[in-house]
């Protein structure tokens, strides 16, 4: 997708101590007053927002989708472990409050999309230079990227401030908005995403609006799943089911041959992939090498290991499934120690070797990237097509208990992977609800959704304690307290009307 950043600034009139009478020449200045006024500007202002899905053009790139974001989603499950202290230690170990930064931060970044969305609707939605078909293009890519964000938003705080393009007609930026229950923006995001399903294309091949293919953009696949993914939060299971059933009805998504090479920083993009934050380590890269790459290690060099797995969690694949390749459970690090795991809880290591207290994964650190890069080139899927197959797996069940149909949905993801299928017989209702829940565990580690999908079942607070206990901690989460995160307390300073009674830990 081509990038554009639409910049609405005033001119401002530089002065310097050395020299009073320097007058800057302006060539050209780009206003809310001005803006707005060609087709041009519109496709900048909407390009705009996909680039809030990564973080800032200049300067370190690892917010929102392209590391924060799975603070939030991952660490703080069974999932996910930091070794290393400060806020992302305390959501790996369930000790957060409201003033941990990374809260902070992935409210701010998202709020921030929301608000670029919001300015592209409103102005977009007066301009009189473009068409029709244009117009209704435009603002359906920005209300399915408001959506995607409010999704996000309300899995972790649940009632949040809804901001629309309403609030630019008259704005007041000293008020204190009440937050909106989750039903309500919930309404919302229904509204604008059935008007998207209408409105964008299955594709962006020979489109009259954008001259290239565009892959990344927002199609009617990646407003259908998103909105299925909505039903299934709200566990309206025919809806979900019907809505998934839709978009494998489109005929245009498959499973890529392998999960390894799925998340290649050389596939940038495949017929799995629905949404995506897509990167080029050259021109536009992220820091997910950076923050998931093994410590010390000869073959991916100078990285964190700052988001990592637990033992336990790496420990629960089989042996045969192809999925537990994508780890670096052992090797000989530059430091010329032996990087492995502990062979007990607390045990103290032999000369020679360094034992970790969790295991990197390649999904984001392949060996065949950008490793001689600061920056790397890995697309994030936000959206693919296995969630479609197991959450229409899920819905079926929930409606009907197994039937042939969701356990061969289930089949297609773990055959990819050579794990062992499934059998009907062998379960029942509560018992495949438990395995669709660990096998979107295996196949989507680390992938904004683990924390979600262990709320929706009812099990967030049975499986984080099991792993927290496991791992030597006494700290636990409890349900409802902890169904959401603490209103973060700079925001809270701001706003009055976000009160964190009952969820502080």
């Amino acid at each position: 997708m081509k990038k554009y950043i639409l910049l609405l600034i005033p001119v401002v009139m530089l002065q310097f101590s050395c020299n009073k009478n320097l007058n800057p020449k302006v060539y050209s200045s780009l206003t809310s007053v001005n803006a707005f006024n060609t087709e041009s500007d519109a496709i900048a202002a909407v390009n705009a927002i996909y680039a809030r899905l990564k973080g800032p053009s200049i300067g370190d790139n690892f917010d929102y989708w392209t590391v924060r974001h799975f603070a939030l989603t991952d660490l703080t499950t069974d999932v996910g472990h930091c070794s290393y202290g400060g806020d992302p230690g305390q959501l790996s170990l369930a000790t957060w409050n409201s003033a941990n930064g990374l809260l902070a931060e992935d409210w701010r970044q998202i709020y921030k999309l929301i608000s670029d969305a919001n300015s592209a609707i409103y102005n977009i939605s007066s301009m009189t230079s473009i068409t029709a078909d244009q117009k209704a293009q435009f603002l359906a890519e920005a209300k399915f990227l408001r959506a995607v964000a409010y999704m996000n938003l309300t899995d972790a705080w649940g009632p949040v401030v809804l901001a629309t393009e309403k609030d630019l007609v008259n704005p007041n930026y000293l008020s204190q908005p009440p937050v909106s229950s989750v039903a309500d923006v919930e309404a919302l995001l229904i509204s604008d995403l059935q008007n998207s399903i209408n409105v964008l294309p299955v594709s962006y091949a020979n489109n009259a609006i954008y001259s290239t293919n565009d892959p990344g953009r927002a199609t009617k696949g990646a407003a259908m799943t998103l909105l299925g993914k909505i039903y299934l939060r709200q566990k309206q299971w025919q809806k979900s089911a019907d809505m998934m059933q839709q978009v494998i009805g489109l005929g245009i998504y498959q499973l890529y041959p392998s999960y390894q090479g799925l998340f290649l920083e050389a596939n940038k993009w495949c017929s799995e992939n629905i949404f995506s934050v897509l990167s080029d380590a050259n021109v536009n890269g992220t820091e997910l090498m950076n923050h998931f790459g093994p410590l010390v290690h000869p073959a991916i060099p100078n990285r964190w290991q700052y988001y990592a797995v637990s033992w336990p969690f790496y420990h629960s694949f089989a042996a045969n499934d192809d999925r537990k390749g994508e780890f670096f459970p052992k090797y000989n690090g530059t430091d010329g120690l032996v990087h492995e795991e502990a062979p007990t809880l607390g045990a103290t290591p032999p000369a020679g070797v360094l034992y970790m207290p969790d295991v990197a994964t390649s999904k984001y650190a392949d060996s065949t990237g950008s490793v001689n890069n600061y920056y790397d080139g890995h697309s994030v899927d936000i959206l693919r097509y296995a969630d479609v197959l197991l959450s229409r797996a899920e819905a079926l069940n929930e409606l009907t208990g197994p039937t042939q149909e969701s356990i061969d949905l289930i089949n297609q993801v773990r055959t990819r992977s050579h794990a062992t299928p499934l059998v009907l017989g062998g379960y029942s209702q509560t018992t495949l609800r438990a395995a669709i829940l660990q096998e979107r565990g295996w196949e989507f580690f680390y992938e904004g959704k683990r924390r979600a999908d262990l709320l929706r079942m009812g099990q967030y607070d049975v499986i984080v304690n099991a792993y927290l206990k496991s791992i030597g901690q006494t700290n636990t989460v409890t349900l409802p307290k902890d169904q959401y995160f603490s209103y973060p307390l700079n925001q809270v300073q701001i706003n009055a009307n976000l009160s964190n009674a009952g969820r502080e830990q």
